[in-house]
């Protein structure tokens, strides 16, 4: 029994066990004084005596780490700010994790990171450093301290990684720490990225742009598109097109901007970033909070059809508005951009069904690198035809039926390998993009003028959005406060909104030129709904996602059945169990866990 008690404490991770560990070193002391203490031979009593000195000195730790940062004395350990370090501090989902022997010592819990945190951001910041020096041998000047450009940018991104980690503890999404640090480090004279840096930061908000509307192909979800494909049509575009109309109109009267601008910028605004949402809706849902109707996957397929028709709408409009060709080839424009997007991005996602082998070793990195390649070609190479529209749609739809074939092939569409990739790329290029666009914004150069009037178009749209959200919801089969939550999580703004709001801006060379001034504004209500709409859409899902969603009693938790620990869109894929599936998986497990003989059948004399 002594080594049954062993191993079970051994197993379980006592080290993040705060709440009782005396009762379990009196346990173990209170074996000494049974009556089966004379049953124990020696090597089980030294087990013991082991488990208990253990446990005595993380006891003792733990006291220390609660009262380490704490003016309460023993009779209050758990102080104020221990109770807010541990609700900023998540859990690890994997149940294995390794740590240096002194690290829980030196850094407690929950004062500080887990050793797996803070190894992961210890290993960017040397890729990092390591990088600028390769970068250094190799371009000279340019990324040389303080003044070289590159020098300047790795500098911006290592900073906007630390802010935005800070931010993400207390349960906000951590691009707005990202482009916080921008907007502070760039007027504080920290870093300056100025015109010169045009060239550069332009193929990086391409790239960003790239994986953005490649991960929002990978996350929809074939079987949620057909079961909720007019939910999705319905509560996607038609929202989508209310909100961007309202924008561009009163964008036009109140900011003195053209028709052609102010479109683009309603194109824009209208899109729906899942960076902000989905970490609200994985909390909701490991609750159980919109687990019966579906209600995360609802929303994040509908920003994904947002984010493909913003992108796709904003190429068209940028190409004609920069077009020097006939008004023919204006007209044109649209049309080509639609049917060779998609003709396109079918032709690529087809090529990734034959190329590589389904059973090539190697097939996961080279599926993930020819997406990448494709789906850049599709973007780079469609705006050097002058055909900017026609690469987002190539984009999305080339991710998507790769998917689609893939999952034919064998691959679990929740289990990609290729998700998994572009979730690593976005991870360096998600700093880069929010960084870079918060540099953008010069305090000395705002208008209080064009920031109340951008306030004002943020707020006027989101509320007609919502509006039409709950009207266009109609026999969606969600009641009001359904609808009111899915409209408050549609609202948010980010990954588009940085990735296009300087775009106009840094297509116009002249300073001088009235266009500069219109572009200028575009960015600055674009910069604006993403510090707005952001953070006010995480709050409110979280504080009312549990008032306006019904909560299932017995939620499924699809994190147990995964490889990946990760908390992302595929998180959010087995929405509902079968009652009979899960009594199987149940079963099966118990199973497993019964003792068997040598032949690997059940052994029933030792149970």
């Amino acid at each position: 029994m002594s080594t049954n008690l062993y191993n079970v404490a051994e197993k379980n991770d006592y080290r993040n066990s705060y709440d009782n560990p005396i009762a379990t070193i009196t346990c173990l002391n209170g074996m000494n004084n049974m009556d089966q203490e004379n049953d124990m031979n020696g090597t089980e009593k030294t087990d013991i005596n082991k488990l208990t000195r253990s446990l005595s000195k993380v006891s003792t730790a733990s006291q220390k780490s609660k009262t380490r940062f704490s003016d309460n004395g023993d009779d209050n350990p758990r102080s104020w700010w221990y109770a807010f370090c541990l609700k900023c501090r998540s859990k690890e989902s994997t149940p294995e994790t390794w740590e240096p022997k002194y690290w829980s010592f030196l850094c407690p819990f929950p004062y500080c990171p887990h050793y797996r945190d803070f190894s992961r951001f210890l290993a960017l910041i040397i890729i990092g450093v390591v990088s600028w020096c390769i970068l250094y041998t190799i371009a000279g000047d340019i990324a040389a301290p303080p003044n070289g450009q590159l020098f300047q940018l790795l500098i911006l991104v290592l900073a906007a990684k630390f802010g935005g980690w800070l931010i993400s503890l207390t349960n906000l999404p951590g691009l707005i720490g990202m482009l916080f640090v921008g907007m502070v480090m760039q007027n504080l004279h920290v870093v300056n990225i100025d015109d010169t840096f045009n060239h550069i930061t332009k193929h990086l908000r391409r790239i960003a742009l790239v994986i953005i509307l490649t991960r929002a192909g990978l996350d929809l979800d074939p079987s949620a598109l057909r079961r909720l494909k007019w939910s999705v049509l319905k509560l996607g575009l038609g929202p989508w097109f209310v909100e961007s109309v309202v924008v561009a109109i009163m964008s036009k009267f109140c900011l003195n901007i053209p028709w052609d601008y102010s479109f683009a910028l309603g194109a824009v605004v209208a899109a729906v970033s899942p960076a902000v949402t989905v970490v609200c809706l994985i909390r909701l849902r490991s609750k159980g909070f919109g687990v019966a109707k579906g209600i995360p996957t609802l929303i994040i397929a509908i920003a994904g059809i947002d984010d493909a028709v913003s992108v796709a709408v904003f190429g068209i409009i940028e190409g004609a508005m920069f077009s020097v060709g006939s008004l023919t080839s204006v007209i044109l424009q649209a049309p080509i951009s639609i049917v060779g997007g998609i003709g396109f991005g079918l032709f690529w996602g087809i090529l990734c069904r034959y190329t590589p082998e389904r059973n090539d070793p190697y097939v996961a990195p080279l599926r993930i690198l020819l997406l990448l390649v494709g789906c850049s070609i599709s973007v780079f190479g469609s705006e050097t035809l002058g055909y900017s529209g026609a690469g987002p749609l190539g984009c999305v739809t080339a991710a998507f039926t790769a998917l689609v074939v893939w999952s034919k092939q064998g691959w679990d569409i929740e289990k990609n390998p290729a998700s998994e990739g572009f979730e690593i790329l976005w991870m360096f290029f998600e700093p880069i993009l929010f960084s870079v666009t918060g540099a953008q914004i010069k305090f000395s150069e705002l208008d209080g003028n064009i920031l109340l009037m951008g306030l004002g178009i943020l707020v006027a749209s989101s509320l007609i959005r919502i509006a039409s959200t709950a009207v266009l919801g109609i026999g969606c089969g969600l009641n009001l406060k359904e609808k009111f939550f899915t409209s408050l999580a549609l609202m948010a703004k980010a990954t588009v909104q940085a990735a296009l709001g300087p775009v106009i801006l840094g297509a116009i060379t002249d300073r001088t030129s009235e266009e500069h001034i219109y572009a200028n504004k575009v960015m600055m209500v674009c910069i604006l709904s993403i510090m707005l709409t952001a953070p006010i859409s995480a709050i409110l899902m979280t504080i009312l996602g549990p008032r306006l969603l019904t909560r299932t009693n017995t939620p499924f938790k699809a994190n147990s059945l995964r490889t990946s620990h990760r908390a992302s869109v595929r998180s959010l894929r087995d929405l509902v169990v079968a009652p009979e599936k899960h009594a199987a998986i149940m079963e099966e497990g118990k199973e497993n866990d019964l003792p068997r003989n040598n032949q690997g059948e059940i052994d029933k004399t030792k149970m």
